[in-house]
């Protein structure tokens, strides 16, 4: 039988990364706006245009490279 280890529910937090509570809950917030983003049939130009971001923070934010995010910002683009 193999070795493993259960979960923490926070793989930040299990993998010994700082502030894994912030990571986790910055990459569900993200996860939420690209999905708000799918479902509205929108390009990452026109996202980006009414979320007011730059192409390459929509290409951050889209691809999961969250380290120019506050939860604020992301926040208050899921509210969007």
């Amino acid at each position: 039988m193999a070795d493993y280890t259960l979960s923490s529910g926070n793989v930040f937090k299990d993998l010994g990364l700082p502030n894994p509570d912030e990571r986790l809950a910055k990459a569900k917030l993200a996860y939420k706006i690209n999905r708000l983003i799918q479902e509205k049939g929108m390009t990452q130009k026109e996202a980006a245009q009414f979320l007011e971001l730059s192409r390459a923070k929509m290409t951050e934010l889209h691809t999961g490279r969250l380290k120019g995010f506050t939860i604020d910002l992301l926040f208050s683009l899921y509210l969007f």
